[in-house]
């Protein structure tokens, strides 16, 4: 029998079907639970807002928490148990010491016990809300959309090396921390009399530093979308304008990782020389008429004529001072909009002190490299439709197709070891009369593929 009342005053009663009118057009909370399970509903209505706040439900919140927080967690899991046992990786193995882990696994570590410290700091001061989010925040964002997506190929690349054994052990604690230490390898039998996790060290600079990364490339994504350049499409130069030194050095310690992650060749600070990014200043006139009313004419005019060393000083110090019709002014960072410029042949993105501009120009070079990535996509497709083994080795036959053509001559090795081929063979268009069809940007392309004797 179920008898709750839950914040806003809805009564539920216990055959879960007689509710107050109070839901409005809301949902029966009960029929959430036989959809979507227990778990995503409580997560659902602990995340959405304060036990204390009303809270008027919403069935597609409960599908959005399931599919979103739930579903990624799951596939982070999935992806993991796929290949650890197809490696046999037990837990049981001898820990890979931090200090020869590779940056990327010190950095989730890292922030795996960020996430414990302010958890435990929000449940000491009743918000486990604000705790709820942070969890889901690690999972969607660092673990899974971060973390494992940057290291795939480790999982399933060769033999079980250090750094592989390595990528697994750090993947399990964070999924076994998540889930409250109930893995099976413990003397736990219920999440509810397990100990909380206890943080340990974290790297303030490393996590600063990966904070960058990931900005920058979500800057540089957002590039590619507008400009509707698919990532798999290589580019050639990144430039980055560093306001300051730290950010220079923060910026070139994860230079290789940005590359991967964006498909683009070389990244470059920029200089005074560097003419591609032009910026200029929005004045804040809410902000700023509040202490120069008069003087704004003037004042806008002084902004829009700033040079691009004054702009980057006053990103620099975060403020900037000069004397206007004998009153001293001082601008803030606050008090303006510091815009970036697209130039031909380049586009710019700008986040808080954060500045990118991207070389959206595809040679005929870099068309190729592109064309390889885009057959290793749909091969990869073809071998998963095709019910292929993650393991398994096999043998292309593809029609022959000028571009198609260029990219295998050029990319064969990397087409192949991406998708565990032998060989990869050019046929006449038409001799294939079996295989599927691959349909890449702008064509398609019979190819068949089979297993390698």
């Amino acid at each position: 029998a179920y008898k709750a009342v839950v914040s806003n005053g809805l009564v539920l009663a216990k055959d879960g079907q007689k509710m107050s009118k109070r839901l409005g057009n809301a949902v029966d909370p009960f029929n959430a639970i036989e959809k979507y399970g227990s778990d995503p509903l409580r997560w659902y209505m602990i995340t959405n807002s304060s036990p204390w706040d009303n809270l008027r439900f919403d069935q597609d919140g409960v599908a959005e928490v399931s599919r979103k927080f739930f579903g990624t967690l799951f596939n982070t899991y999935k992806l993991f148990a796929l290949y650890a046992n197809v490696d046999g990786f037990t837990g049981s193995e001898p820990e890979v010491p931090m200090s020869e882990r590779p940056d990327i696994d010190k950095w989730i570590i890292s922030s795996l016990n960020t996430l414990i410290s302010e958890v435990d700091k929000n449940y000491d001061t009743y918000e486990p809300t604000v705790a709820g989010r942070l969890i889901e925040t690690f999972v969607c964002d660092n673990l899974s959309n971060w973390y494992v997506r940057l290291n795939r190929q480790r999982f399933w690349r060769g033999e079980v090396t250090a750094d592989k054994l390595s990528a697994y052990q750090t993947l399990y604690t964070c999924l076994e921390t998540v889930a409250n230490a109930v893995s099976g390898r413990h003397n736990e039998v219920s999440v509810h009399l397990a100990d909380f996790p206890v943080a340990g060290e974290t790297d303030a600079s490393l996590e600063r530093k990966m904070a960058l990364a990931q900005t920058v490339t979500s800057l540089v994504l957002s590039i590619r979308k507008n400009s509707k350049i698919i990532v798999r499409q290589p580019l050639q130069s990144l430039l980055f304008p560093a306001v300051d030194a730290e950010q220079a050095e923060d910026i070139l310690a994860v230079k290789n990782l940005i590359l991967s992650e964006v498909n683009v060749k070389e990244l470059k600070i920029a200089d005074s020389n560097d003419h591609v990014l032009v910026k200029r200043v929005k004045p804040n006139f809410r902000e700023l008429g509040k202490r120069y009313g008069k003087l704004m004419k003037s004042l806008a005019a002084v902004l829009n004529g700033l040079s691009q060393e004054q702009i980057a000083d006053l990103e620099t110090s975060g403020k900037i001072g000069f004397d206007l019709e004998g009153t001293a002014v001082e601008i803030m960072t606050t008090d303006v909009e510091i815009i970036s410029e697209d130039m031909p042949g380049w586009n710019v993105a700008s986040e808080g002190r954060v500045t990118v501009a991207l070389d959206i120009t595809v040679t005929d070079e870099l068309k190729k490299e592109g064309n390889a990535r885009e057959l290793v996509k749909r091969i990869q497709n073809y071998r998963k439709t095709a019910g292929f083994e993650i393991t398994d080795r096999i043998t292309i036959a593809i029609e022959s197709n000028s571009e198609i053509n260029d990219a295998v001559a050029e990319f064969g090795d990397y087409i192949k070891s991406q998708v565990l081929a032998t060989e990869i063979k050019i046929v006449e268009t038409g001799s294939i009369a079996d295989g599927v069809e691959l349909d890449m940007d702008n064509y398609s392309l019979k190819a068949r593929i089979a297993l390698s004797k």
